[in-house]
Formats: structure tokens, sequence, C-alpha cells
């Protein structure tokens, strides 16, 4: 194994030394320029240059320590065997365009518990195999692959308290936590250890007593089961011994979601002849999405919208926002509406994105606004295929430090889900569009050809050219879309009251990114956008919100 081979595959910058990553100082800059990235090694020469004499023996004693903890690190690399292959889907997210990261902000009810907080990590989080390896390329093979091979956590490494400017936190707390996680989307992550970090903002804002911030890398994991992991570490306020309860998942009928059961005997011919209906439907839109999903992924481009990224998106500063809305608002539409939940939130971002870009267009003309209701406007939508493991697995699992039974990896696949630009004057009409998008996405296998279809691609022609496919999908599409189910109760994080949970991604080729997050009885409206490109997102914030408004007023007035 050769541990020089785990360097960042998407930078070129040399690793920080350990202790000047766990103490750098990173000022607040409020500036819409994209912001560039830290020359660590020059930080480094002058903090040597400000050590005086009397300080030179402390820092002879932690240049050794820090040479043996690097040399146990390499010997736990050489002793951890050949490793476990990493997925396709994992070595996607080392390509230099989908060099992704997940970004999670929590708010907490709290000031931050260092002591809890350290021994709440090494007892849970470490012991997870996935955060305690590191990504490492057989340099003795042609065409050699990443694996992931156990090593030594030195949560110093991990466990992250920035400098913030006092005046920058005392004028606008709120900005000062916005502008750092946004500084992150521009700041490396040291590949020669394991890929995540927990950054501790320990100052009041208007939400939270304190803020952390989660950084991890997209190959550890696909959302679903990363936030999974997170819940896990929790416990319930009420009962501290108990994991957090999850909502209870919806009644379906027996069978798969895109087909209908298959009728006894006795309910005739009829009724076996729209069961056998439903497959022909299902084989149809399946060939119909796959053949749009390649057309998209070679030339099939969205039309020209203030939405849509330039080239080098992905490479740009990201600002992550977000916004509370009500849980039973949405709830309240949803049985107005006899839909789901994702129905609504579909419905709620058509009608955001339609009002953000007309006012954006100053296009007022009601006549030309009746002529846009075609824009083609597309989402790429990613699909875990696999079921997630349970949070009573994934404890399971911390605890003994092993696998055992639950599956772990980016098992995924893409959808492409289309979005329309139109301005109704029934706010229901966007809640009706995003059902019929919904249903429709049921009835295909879109996902799991294209997580097939990946693994093939992978195999005969090499990770490149499954770069190369996804990159042409994503930059030939507006944006990025995903919801997740969180705790329906309040959750404890190693003692410290969870506030809220906003999670987002960057590092791939989209301008905007809308997700949502729902805890208790609220929903995480989170957006990751193009610094430069959207100036305005609280702005786009606010159009969400006003859409939710007038969806539930329309829906209590049926």
């Amino acid at each position: 194994m050769d541990p020089a081979a785990t360097a960042d595959p998407a930078s070129p910058a040399a690793a920080a030394p350990a202790s000047e990553l766990r103490r750098r100082l990173v000022p607040i800059d409020t500036s819409r320029e994209a912001a560039p990235r830290p020359e660590r090694a020059s930080e480094a020469r002058r903090g040597q240059e400000d050590v005086g004499p009397s300080s030179s023996m402390a820092a002879a004693e932690a240049e050794v320590e820090e040479e043996e903890q690097t040399a146990a690190a390499e010997r736990d690399v050489e002793a951890g065997g050949d490793g476990e292959p990493m997925s396709p889907a994992g070595r996607l997210f080392r390509e230099a365009h989908f060099n992704c990261y997940i970004v999670a902000a929590i708010g907490l009810g709290a000031a931050v518990d260092v002591a809890a907080a350290r021994a709440g990590l090494e007892a849970t989080l470490v012991r997870h195999p996935r955060f305690c390896s590191i990504q490492v390329m057989e340099d003795t093979k042609k065409k050699s692959k990443p694996r992931w091979v156990r090593t030594t956590v030195n949560l110093d490494d991990h466990l992250i308290f920035p400098y913030v400017d006092p005046a920058a936190t005392s004028a606008n707390p709120d900005q000062a936590v916005e502008d750092y996680l946004s500084s992150l989307s521009t700041t490396p992550m040291d590949h020669s250890r394991p890929l995540w970090e927990l950054h501790v903002l320990d100052f009041p804002t208007s939400e939270a007593a304190a803020t952390v911030a989660f950084r991890l890398h997209h190959s550890l994991g696909d959302g679903i089961s990363l936030l999974s992991l997170l819940i896990a570490c929790a416990r319930s306020a009420a009962d501290p011994a108990r994991l957090p309860a999850l909502p209870d998942p919806p009644r379906r009928r027996p069978g798969p979601v895109y087909a209908l059961p298959r009728p006894p005997l006795s309910a005739g011919l009829v009724a076996f002849v729209a069961w056998l209906w439903s497959y022909v439907v299902l084989a149809w839109n399946t060939l119909v999405d796959v053949v749009l999903f390649i057309a998209t992924a070679w030339f099939l481009r969205d039309a020209r919208t203030p939405f849509m990224g330039s080239e080098g998106v992905e490479f740009r500063r990201k600002r992550f926002v977000h916004r509370t809305l009500s849980l039973d608002d949405v709830k309240f539409v949803k049985n107005a509406m006899k839909c789901t939940v994702n129905d609504v939130l579909l419905g709620v971002t058509n009608a955001g994105l339609s009002r953000y870009y007309f006012r954006k267009t100053s296009d007022i003309n009601s006549e030309r606004k009746k002529s846009h209701k075609n824009i083609r406007l597309r989402s790429a939508l990613l699909v875990n295929i696999r079921k997630t493991p349970g949070l009573h697995t994934l404890a399971e699992m911390m605890d003994s430090g092993r696998h055992n039974n639950a599956k772990w990896g980016n098992l995924i696949g893409y959808i492409v889900l289309p979005f329309h630009i139109a301005m109704h004057e029934d706010p229901l009409e966007y809640i009706r569009q995003g059902k019929r998008t919904a249903e429709r996405k049921k009835r295909s296998l879109e996902a799991v050809f294209t997580y097939w279809s990946g693994n093939l691609i992978v195999k005969l022609l090499g990770i490149k050219a499954a770069a190369a496919l996804c990159y042409g999908m994503f930059t030939n599409t507006t944006m990025s879309f995903s919801s997740m189910v969180g705790p329906v109760e309040k959750v404890q994080f190693y003692g410290h009251p969870i506030v809220y949970i906003a999670p987002s991604v960057y590092g791939h080729p989209h301008a905007l990114t809308v997700h949502y997050q729902s805890y208790m009885n609220i929903v995480k409206l989170v957006l990751a956008v193009d610094d430069a490109q959207f100036p305005d997102s609280h702005q786009l914030l606010d159009d969400f919100a006003e859409s939710l408004r007038l969806i539930r007023q329309a829906a209590s007035t049926r």
C-alpha cells in the first residue's frame, strides 16, 4: 500500500500538519468573490517564525510527537491488509468534476461541551469502519483501484475549533456562520486521513445557542445512509438511553410501487388485464426515461435560465442558506390534496422557482407568462436503491466497529426529475403538477437502470468514461434536488439538544441544489448556490416560503 497515494485527487496543494489544521485561523470573508484556497505551507512557515526561543523546546516536542503519530498511522495502514474496495459511485466522487462533499449544519440548544462531544465521537462515529479508514491506491498493480484501509484516528485532526472574528459574531452571528460554511467549499480536505471533520462554532445565533457542522466526503456513503448514521449517534431527549424515533413508513400495498398487485383468480379477466397493463406501462416509461437520460448525457440541454450554472461551477465557492418551514402546513396541504409530503415539496419547489424566475426576468406580462409554461427545467435526483440500515443496526455497527449485516456504500441511481416554470392563478396547480410528476417517476425503473448501467460502464470502459457520462447529465440539467426524513421527536447529540438539521452538498456541476430535511414539526429548506450567481439567495428562500404560504391558504379554502 502507498500512503502517499491518499492525497486529495482534486487538490494539488500539500497537506497541512495535523496541529495546523486543528488550530488554523479562518477569517470570515463577507465578500461575494470566490475565496482562494489557503496556502498552508506558507502559514506553517509564518507560524514557525512567530515561535520564540522560550517555546522552542515545546515546538520540538510537538514535532517529535507528530512524527510518532504519523509513523503509527503508516503502520496501521500497512497492518490493515488489502482493505475493502471502493464502490464505483465512491470512486466517481474522487473525480475532479465530482469531488463532492456533504456539509450538514446542526443547530444546538446549548453551548458545546467539548469533553462530552469528544467522548461521544470516540464511542460512536470513530468506531464506524468508514470513519476510521482512508483511501489507498495499490501502487504495485496497473489500473489499480482505491480501497478503504483502516488507520488510527487522531480526533484532534477532525474536531476543529476555528477562529471567527468576534466583531462578526456579535454584529451578525447568522451571517458569520453562513460565511464560515461557505468558506469550507473552497478549503481542501486532507485525504491522508479519514475524510470527515466536525467544525464547532460555539456562539449563539438567532436559532441556536451553538452550531456544529459536519463536513464529509461523499465517497463515505450516500446522503441517506450518512444522515441515518448521524441520527444513530444521537439519542432521544425524552429518554437519553433510547435511539431517536423516526416517522412510521407510509402504508403501501404489498408488491412493488410501480405496478398493481396481482389480483386473485376470482377478480376476473378485467383485473388480470389491468395488472398486466401496469407492467406494460412500466416497461414503456422505463424505455422513455432511459432514452431521455442517454440523450441528456450527450446533447439534450435545458433552456438557459437564471438557475443554470456556467462552465466550472463545480469549482467555485458555494453559499449555504436555509429557512425553516412548517411541517404541519405541508401535512395540511398533503391531506387536503390527497397526496404525499414529497408531492407537496415538489409543488412548492415548482412555485418558488417560478416566482423567482418571473421576477428575475422582469416578465410581468401575463400573456408572456402563459407562453413560458413549457420551459425545460430539470433536476438530477440521486436515489438510494437499497434498503437503508436501521438505526439499531448502525448503532451496533459502531459498537462493534464492524460492518455486521448492514450494507454500506454509495448504491445510488440517478433520476432526471422535471420541474415546470409557470404562473398559475390557482396555487394548488403546482401541487397537482408535482403529484403527476412523482406518480410518473414511480412507474419507471430509471434509477435501477442508471445504477447497473453505471457499474457496467465502469467495468468495461473505466471510471473516466462513467464520470464523463455523469458530467454530461449534470451539465445539461439545471439543478439538484433531494429530500430526507429526520426524527419526529427532539433528540440530543452527545448531550446537546438539536434545534435543526440543515444538510447540503457541493462539488458537483450545478449552481443550485435544493434540499428538504424534516425534523420534529419543521422542514428545513436548504439551498446550496453559486455565491456569485445568486447574490440574492435569501430572496429565493423568501419565494419558497411565500409559495408555501399561498398554497396552504388556497388549500384551507377548498
